[in-house]
């Protein structure tokens, strides 16, 4: 049986990559998403264990000291991990595991040697991630301006990722992160369109 492989995606809030890890899921029965444990209450639209796996911090600190975490981190004042147990079950299943983590997590996997390809996406302009932050009815407008503001940080580490992806269009983007994903299963060396002119009109508001 095949090992599977390890695919990060990334970006700052609001960017939509939690959509599309499920979107990628749903298209291709091998990839299997990380679902990762956190200390953030859970919403009433959240299901436990399908999500996240909801702890309290104590839990949390626990996992911590068992070395139970392939990764963790703390995202806007609450804390993530990625169970290592989990991750390794489906690898060695032969799924290809999709992790939706921001920077700080992508970089701790890299640094065990996982062999992980990283997708990093990006807002095609600062106005239109604030639409998208501001219209998607989970932050307060408080909220907003403090995920805008470690967005502007977050994208400043574009550069540790294999892939820079400009997310425009869902569907487009789910097709060319798709495309590259088979790509990768086959060994195969590939280029994606130039996201250059974008990031450095965004990296002008950092």
């Amino acid at each position: 049986m095949r090992r599977g492989h390890c695919f990060i995606l990334s970006a700052p809030s609001g960017c939509g990559k939690s959509t599309i890890v499920k979107k990628l899921c749903e298209l291709d029965a091998q990839l299997v998403a990380s679902v990762s444990t956190t200390t953030r209450p859970k919403r009433a639209n959240e299901i436990h264990g399908e999500h996240y796996y909801f702890v309290s911090n104590t839990q949390f600190d626990e996992f911590v000291e068992e070395g139970a975490f392939l990764e963790y981190a703390t995202v806007f004042q609450h804390r993530y991990g990625t169970s290592r147990n989990d991750v390794t079950k489906m690898l060695q299943k032969g799924f290809d595991v999709l992790f939706d983590i921001d920077w700080q997590g992508a970089r701790s996997i890299r640094q065990q040697e996982m062999h992980a390809v990283s997708f990093f996406l990006i807002p095609p302009s600062i106005a239109e991630l604030q639409r998208r932050l501001s219209t998607r009815g989970q932050d307060s407008t408080r909220s907003v301006k403090f995920r805008m503001s470690h967005a502007l940080d977050e994208l400043a580490h574009y550069d540790e990722f294999d892939y820079v992806i400009e997310n425009d269009v869902l569907n487009t983007t789910c097709d060319l992160i798709h495309t590259c994903i088979a790509r990768i299963r086959r060994g195969e060396h590939f280029s994606i369109p130039s996201v250059q002119s974008t990031l450095d009109s965004l990296l002008d508001r950092c």
